[in-house]
């Protein structure tokens, strides 16, 4: 499969995009639906991992202590030393994690193998580069390019790049700059006022 190279502006550097778009979300979502026997479970972890912009380990340590369905909201316990949040669920997330939580009974988690265990980083790794080629996205796919959608998606939905930090756990503003710097429509009014 060849890579497909973003032009960097005025760089001359052609590497690769390092983030899904919207389109590629969703054809990963579907395609980790169709490709394992455990399907449901996961698009559930693509959606998610996306929605939340979580890490790898962040999603598979995922506990059911954590999610409260009924309050339709999830504690984020981020790793890396990042800030903690309580973050909403939609409606979507609520119903897949009810059927989830019915059909895999008792554990702690709430991502299991078959052998009712968490499920591993390197178990995710597969799933999503599994799905990306299935998918046909012409990109390197791994997990940590939905963490980085997720910032660049609320970067040009113009959300406040303090609340984006919040929301993806980061201490340091640094590294929630790198979606905001990029968006497309941070210079969207200039033309108004210059």
């Amino acid at each position: 499969m060849s890579k497909q190279a973003d032009q960097t502006p005025f760089s001359g550097k052609s590497e690769q995009r390092n983030y899904l778009l919207d389109s590629e979300v969703k054809s990963l979502i579907d395609a980790a639906k169709r490709t394992g026997r455990y399907g449901q479970r996961d698009g559930l972890m693509v959606l998610m991992a996306y929605r939340h912009g979580l890490r790898a380990s962040e999603l598979v340590s995922l506990r059911w202590d954590q999610v409260m369905l009924d309050k339709g909201l999830i504690h984020v316990e981020r790793v890396k030393n990042g800030d903690d949040s309580k973050q909403p669920l939609s409606g979507e997330e609520i119903r897949a994690l009810r059927a989830l939580k019915r059909d895999q009974g008792d554990s702690a988690f709430v991502f299991c193998t078959e052998r009712k265990g968490p499920m591993e980083v390197s178990g995710f790794n597969k799933l999503v580069k599994r799905a990306g080629v299935v998918a046909g996205i012409d990109l390197d796919v791994h997990p940590h390019m939905l963490r980085h959608a997720c910032g660049h998606k609320l970067a040009a939905a113009g959300q406040d790049t303090r609340a984006i930090q919040g929301y993806l756990g980061h201490k340091n503003i640094k590294n929630t700059v790198i979606y905001t710097n990029l968006a497309e429509n941070r210079f969207r009014d200039f033309a108004k006022i210059i």
